[in-house]
């Protein structure tokens, strides 16, 4: 369906929009028991136990690696919350919901979704100075919303499936909402995309990113909507490297000192509902409003 011109009752902004609303939807902990951790050995057994929970990260967390978070699982940041050297892990499970949380210097990918992972969240985070990618998903997942995100001072931000040779599991899957979120001066990948269709990138502030903002390759479909870019080379283009291109819709997006970019061919429906911000005032809404800190959960 078309967006609304108004959001649907009760909606607001921190609200849960897009492909994690669908399969059921997507509540993680739900009402279970809180859980509040200040350490890499009590946030390590939260995230890996089984069953429902609601996890509340407090100050400052230093680990390495990935960490494993199982179904079930909420994730909140108290004020100031952060996790510095390592990154998420959720493979193979589902219903997890991830805000409101400062990651930096990870040393593999800061949030890694995976192997036909499903219904995942991941809203109001910032992230920057990493190794690899801020938030990639890849190996059949599906169902997920990335919202309200903020990343900055990084090169490789969010990968959509990885690699050319892995259609088997990703076709028919990789479907993401990627909305409100300020790629700020990060260099590539805001998202890099194969496969899925249609994945939905809109309301998105792009500023000053070095290398491009979106790619869509490997027979992907990408709506790319009501977006503002700004000091931005090269907004979006079909095919990356040695990936062949995928189709790409544009429509309704705002350009400041950036060219128009590439499209082609046609995308898939969206198949939920969603508000459509007008896209000159995606700057301002985006910069007051992405990034952990400005939600109180």
């Amino acid at each position: 369906p078309p967006p609304s011109s108004t959001p649907p009752p009760g909606q607001q902004p921190s609200a849960l929009v897009g492909w994690a609303t669908q399969n059921g939807g997507t509540t993680g902990g739900g009402n279970a028991a809180t859980t509040t951790v200040s350490n890499a050995s009590g946030l390590t057994s939260a995230l890996n136990a089984t069953g429902a929970a609601v996890i509340r990260v407090t100050g400052t967390i230093t680990c390495s690696g990935m960490l494993r978070v199982r179904s079930n699982k909420t994730i909140l940041g108290n004020y100031g919350a952060t996790i510095v050297g390592c990154g998420f892990n959720v493979s193979g499970d589902r219903n997890v919901i991830i805000r409101n949380l400062t990651f930096r210097n990870w040393n593999d990918d800061a949030i890694n979704v995976q192997e036909s992972a499903t219904n995942i969240w991941i809203d109001h985070n910032s992230f920057s100075n990493g190794y690899d990618g801020a938030v990639d998903i890849k190996r059949g997942s599906d169902f997920v919303t990335v919202s309200w995100n903020r990343v900055f001072s990084h090169d490789k931000t969010m990968l959509l499936g990885h690699s050319d040779d892995n259609a088997s599991q990703d076709v028919g899957h990789l479907r993401v909402s990627y909305h409100h979120n300020w790629f700020d001066g990060s260099n590539q990948r805001n998202p890099r995309v194969r496969f899925g269709n249609p994945v939905h990138v809109y309301n998105n502030y792009y500023r000053a990113n070095g290398g491009y903002g979106v790619a869509s390759t490997e027979n992907a479909g990408v709506l790319v909507e009501g977006n503002y870019f700004e000091n931005v080379d090269d907004p979006y283009h079909l095919g990356e490297g040695d990936s062949g291109p995928g189709s790409l819709v544009a429509r309704n997006n705002h350009f400041v000192n950036s060219p128009t970019g590439q499209t082609g061919g046609s995308v898939a429906s969206i198949p939920y509902s969603y508000q459509l911000d007008t896209a000159s005032n995606v700057k301002s809404i985006v910069t007051a409003g992405a990034g952990a800190g400005k939600i109180t959960v």
